[in-house]
């Protein structure tokens, strides 16, 4: 035994105490889930990629950071090292007023204000990463979680929080 045997009932107490365990619920709902895992990475994935590259070619952003594009410049890493990708990304928009990128968060239809990034919802939240002396960034930096919504729905939704910025 790792604890002398005087220890273990306030190791246990103490462990109950802050919740560091798992309910029956919580490993039937991770069970279930571990069924269609693979199914749905591959298509956060898949979605992710095609909403980058059209992120991409938007006037309003500065740069993509997401491994999973071959413009990343650590492409050939990710490449080396992984598989697969996930559909968290993140945009450096052009420099923009705090007003104009709250228009275009605040109303979206498909992106709701998040941080879970391990569920099957579209999300999006400001990020506040750490900046190093080489890429400093001047715009916002925006975090995307792309769900499993149909990547068309989200680019729509995307176009118009775009032109909401720039109305306002």
């Amino acid at each position: 035994m790792l604890f002398r045997s005087a220890t273990w009932p306030q190791l246990k107490n103490t462990t109950y105490d802050l919740g560091q365990r798992a309910s029956p619920d919580d490993c039937y709902l991770t069970l279930r889930g571990m069924r269609t895992m693979g199914v749905r990475l591959k298509r956060h994935q898949e979605s992710a990629l095609v909403i980058a590259k059209w992120m991409e070619k938007r006037p309003e952003v500065k740069r993509v950071l997401y491994p999973a594009l071959e413009s990343h410049p650590g492409h050939a890493l990710w490449k080396r090292d992984y598989t697969g990708a996930a559909g968290l990304f993140t945009v450096e928009l052009n420099p923009v007023s705090d007003k104009q990128l709250a228009a275009m968060m605040d109303h979206y239809q498909h992106f709701a204000l998040g941080y879970s990034w391990g569920g099957f919802e579209s999300l999006v939240v400001t990020a506040h990463i750490a900046r190093t002396v080489n890429a400093l960034p001047r715009g916002p930096l925006v975090r995307y979680n792309i769900g499993l919504e149909d990547p068309d729905d989200l680019i729509r939704d995307l176009d118009a929080g775009f032109a909401r910025l720039a109305a306002a």
